[in-house]
């Protein structure tokens, strides 16, 4: 009989691709205050990124909203500019239960990047004590760890032909958890800027979808917020996680759509 204490720390996100669900997300890059996780709450989201690579965030803006949407059941990730794993370490610490890198381009970026989010023997995160995400409760260290770690997730988008040839070898890495295709950005690397339905597209979809599954790891679909059409076609292929679209976006197509109710 184990005597291990029970886990306290859930990722609801975890939970439900274990179960071959979908999961979907809101890029968070426009709003700073805590009424972003209640909005993605309410609207459905599972999880929301924060994106720091692209957007003026502080750390202070991303950590609050990370705290919101862990008392809310919204799992919150942060993309993080790169792989600094000072910052990456002061993004945990700061409540988000995962991060997702941009541009990874070969294993060796995947394991640098899981080696800052988890503590050893997977990786040589510093341990910071009490954690947010556990409501900062007192717990033995070796608890800490494991509740932590057990939770973290690990995205590595692919955006590029570098990432793309190295993409069995990525998904190879443990703990990477999701290959989250960039489709804009890999479109453009692939001599096809803006057409994500390009054949060129599609082969790149299948080729990582195929890595994953001989890996056990998710594929996400980014980029394509816009076509429903295709994000049905990689979910029906084996895809998990969604990138819907970022607030601004949001915001912009609702508020273009009321104005038109006047014309």
């Amino acid at each position: 009989m184990s005597n291990e204490a029970p886990i306290l720390l859930r990722n609801p996100v975890k939970e439900k691709l274990s179960r071959g669900e979908p999961v979907y997300s809101m890029t968070v890059r426009l709003v700073r205050t805590i009424d972003i996780a209640s909005i993605a709450y309410t609207a459905g989201f599972d999880t929301v990124y924060i994106d720091l690579e692209h957007s003026s965030f502080s750390l202070q803006d991303a950590g609050q909203i990370c705290l919101a949407c862990n008392h809310l059941g919204v799992t919150p990730l942060v993309r993080v500019p790169g792989l600094d794993p000072s910052l990456i370490a002061r993004v945990m610490d700061s409540g988000a239960m995962g991060i997702v890198v941009p541009g990874v381009q070969s294993a060796d970026e995947a394991r640098a990047a899981v080696r800052a989010v988890k503590h050893a023997p997977l990786g040589e995160r510093s341990l910071a004590g009490a954690a947010p995400q556990l409501h900062y409760r007192t717990l033995p260290a070796d608890q800490v760890v494991r509740e932590l770690d057990q939770a973290s997730l690990v995205v590595a988008m692919i955006e590029n032909q570098a990432g793309l040839d190295a993409a069995e070898d990525i998904a190879a890495v443990d703990g990477v958890d999701i290959i989250l295709v960039g489709a804009n950005d890999l479109s453009v690397e692939l001599g096809v800027a803006g057409q994500v339905d390009h054949p060129k597209v599609h082969e790149a979809y299948l080729r990582i979808i195929k890595a994953c599954q001989a890996h056990g790891k998710t594929v996400g679909i980014g980029g394509m917020g816009g076509r429903p059409d295709l994000i049905r076609q990689y979910l029906e292929l084996g895809a998990g996680y969604v990138s819907t679209g970022n607030d601004i976006s949001f915001l912009g197509a609702a508020a273009a759509q009321k104005r038109q109710q006047f014309a």
